[in-house]
Order: structure tokens, then C-alpha cells, then sequence
């Protein structure tokens, strides 16, 4: 497929698609095998490490009080374990838990619990209504997944579970990254619904103007949304929990730019 092909293909999002692991009957050794390598395309693709670094190091640095990170849609875990472990290399005091409704992602993170990182078969509605409050809130590859009804429901949610930065990545729709993710996922994805899931993720993912024209509908003044290397959008909030009001815009942290994991 050419690159002005794709460009015609993605101009705009096709919501009508669903991803085939999102079906409850998909065929369960594919769908944990795919979850099992999210660990691998993430680190290449995701560029947590740079997020991490612009946005929730600098948060926990100036934090006196042991340290919790929130991620929700959790799915196989991987983007949890990294962020904690992060957080323990550079010295912080940091547990971190992982949401998911999904049971299915719940069976393949447990191979990632160990101590001070919990997965729990929850979404972020529950916690709101729990009271529970959280130092970070991320997620990864959610956004696209969401409906124009649910994303602001989503949105305020994660708000309202954070004394701190609100972080939610996602792919950003574009020809180039269509193409060249069709060829570069091919690698990983034999016995996975990795390279069918990974185009249909891109076709329904947000272009950045598009991502921040539907938050700001959602929440306005409450986000910013920054392109990040290679084909990343990231939505930047402050949580509304937050009792000293330092992060209520969610402009504080990071410079924004191009991080790379």
C-alpha cells in the first residue's frame, strides 16, 4: 500500500472498527500472546521512558510522602512494571496498581505482580466512587478504544482519581506511521492479533487538533495534548484531586518536545 493510499485511508478516524482482541470470544492463545509482547512494541514504540522523564520523575521528586501510580486499562502490565521500576532506579518510594475490566488481561499481568505492584479487575469509575486517590494516573492506548460519550466520562474520571500529573498516550493517526507499522510489526506478530489490532488501533486513533478539540469539549482548560517521537500524541492533565491546587491545569510538568524511551 503506497503512503498516499494510507494518507486516504486514515484521513479520518474510523470508529466503526473494532479490534479483534476486544471480542470475548477472540481465541484466548492469541490474545495472550499478543498481550505477552505489548511488553516488546511498547518499549519501541510507546516512549514511556521519555514521559516518564519530562513528567512523572520531576512530580515524584518533589513529593514527601511514599508515592502511588495509577495505571488503568493495564492490560498485560508491562507499562506499570516499567514506570515503578523507573521510580526505583532513581530512588523514589513508589507502589503502583493496575486496572483492567477486563479478566482476561488480569490472568496475563499476574505474571507481573510482585511486590508493590497490585492488578486489580476494576475500572476508573469504581475508584472515583471508592474515594481512592492516586500521586500518578496514566494510561496507554486507551483513548482510541473510547467512544465520543465515553471519552469525556473517561477523562474526568482520571482527573478526579489524581493529586498529580494525569498522563494518557496514545497513537497518533497518520499515513506514515500506518505503513511503516505494517511492515515493522511483523516480526512480533505471528500466533497475535498484533498486526490486525495495531492497523485497526491506527485507523481509530486521534490526529492531535482532533484529540484536543474533543478534551477541551470534555474538560475545558483541563488539558493540553503534546506530539511526541515516533507518531505519539500525549494528553497532559493535572489532577483535580490534587488538595494544594498545584496541578489543577495540568501545565506544570515536563516542557512538552519529542522524549524518546
Amino acid at each position: 500500500m503506497s503512503l498516499r493510499t494510507c494518507d486516504s485511508l486514515l484521513r479520518t478516524r474510523d470508529t466503526a472498527l473494532r479490534e479483534l482482541m476486544d471480542d470475548p470470544d477472540c481465541d484466548p492463545d492469541r490474545l495472550a500472546t499478543t498481550l505477552r509482547r505489548f511488553g516488546v512494541v511498547n518499549r519501541v514504540v510507546s516512549g514511556w521512558g521519555g514521559v516518564y522523564r519530562a513528567h512523572v520523575r520531576p512530580h515524584l521528586a518533589r513529593l514527601r510522602h511514599p508515592a502511588r501510580i495509577l495505571d488503568i486499562g493495564s492490560g498485560g502490565g508491562d507499562l506499570l512494571v516499567r514506570l515503578v521500576e523507573l521510580a526505583h532506579r532513581d530512588g523514589f518510594d513508589v507502589v503502583g496498581t493496575g486496572i483492567d475490566p477486563d479478566a482476561r488481561a488480569l490472568a496475563s499481568a499476574s505474571a507481573r505482580i510482585r511486590p508493590g505492584i497490585a492488578f486489580r479487575c476494576a475500572d476508573a469509575a469504581s475508584l472515583v466512587a471508592a474515594g481512592e486517590r492516586f500521586d500518578v494516573v496514566v494510561s496507554n492506548h486507551v483513548l482510541h478504544h473510547l467512544d465520543s460519550a465515553e471519552l469525556p466520562t473517561f477523562a474526568a474520571d482520571s482527573l478526579a482519581l489524581a493529586r498529580g500529573p494525569v498522563l494518557h498516550s496514545d497513537i497518533a493517526r497518520g499515513g506514515l506511521a500506518y505503513a511503516l507499522y505494517a511492515v515493522g510489526i511483523t516480526p512480533f506478530a505471528a500466533g497475535s492479533f498484533l498486526r490486525t489490532d495495531g492497523l485497526r488501533s491506527i485507523r481509530r486513533s486521534y490526529r492531535r487538533d482532533e484529540l484536543a478539540a474533543a478534551l477541551e469539549e470534555a474538560a475545558p482548560g483541563s488539558w493540553r495534548v503534546e506530539e511526541r517521537a515516533p507518531f505519539r500524541l500525549l494528553a497532559v492533565g493535572g489532577g483535580a484531586a490534587d488538595p494544594a491546587g498545584t496541578e489543577g491545569t495540568g501545565f506544570t510538568e515536563g516542557t512538552g518536545g519529542t522524549g524518546r524511551a
